[in-house]
């Protein structure tokens, strides 16, 4: 029988290509866009993961979400690092988060709030999204605008918690495989990462509207 992680990447990869074929991704990743494209999706990154992790800290003694919780992984302090590097000193002034950015966030910590199995579906999709492609929007990042490898600007990207990703990934998903539920309480979990895509890409949206093929 196929296994309920194996169930996840698979029923999730058609949503996954439509996130990496976003035209703003896309512009990004080809050198189109400018700094400020990449930072305001930075901008929109802390939103997301300051819903994430103060959902974290309340269900950190749950049983279903609980496993999952894990510092190694945290992104804030990294996120505050690289806006107060691209948005100056003042960042938490200037920067805001778009409609559809708000929407991610109100529905992770909707998540968090009733229903923790339907969280560990928006940290799957986030953490280990950013673990393995969040590395080709650093590097791309860094080669672009020349910021320091692995440092300002860049430090989201890097987790220094976790020296081998590919092992970390393998744990991960036996953490997925023996998350509780019957049948249809794992095609639940299997629709909401697929929520968690669609959200993620109204995001991408949106920053492609707001940034029409800028230079």
């Amino acid at each position: 029988m196929e296994s309920f992680s194996t169930l996840i990447r698979t029923a999730s990869r058609e949503q996954h290509e439509e996130v990496r074929g976003s035209t703003f991704m896309s512009d990004l990743l080809g050198h189109k866009l400018g700094v400020d494209a990449f930072a305001r999706y930075t901008e929109q990154l802390w939103f997301v993961y300051g819903a994430l992790e103060s959902g974290a800290e309340r269900l950190a003694a749950d049983p279903v979400a609980g496993p999952f919780v894990r510092p190694e992984l945290f992104r804030m302090s990294s996120l505050e690092q690289d806006l107060e590097y691209l948005r100056g000193p003042d960042w938490r002034s200037v920067i805001s988060a778009l409609p559809a950015t708000r929407e991610y966030a109100r529905w992770i910590s909707e998540c968090a709030r009733v229903w923790p199995a339907g969280y560990v579906a928006h940290h799957y999709t986030r953490y280990l999204g950013d673990l393995s492609g969040g590395q080709i929007i650093r590097d791309t990042a860094e080669r672009t605008w020349g910021f320091p490898k692995k440092g300002d600007g860049v430090r989201f990207y890097v987790f220094e918690q976790i020296p081998n990703p590919a092992a970390f990934k393998r744990s991960y998903w036996e953490l997925l495989d023996a998350v509780p539920g019957d049948e249809l309480e794992r095609q639940r979990i299997v629709a909401e990462c697929k929520r968690a895509y669609a959200l993620n890409n109204a995001v991408f949206q949106a920053l492609g509207e707001e940034f029409p093929l800028s230079a």
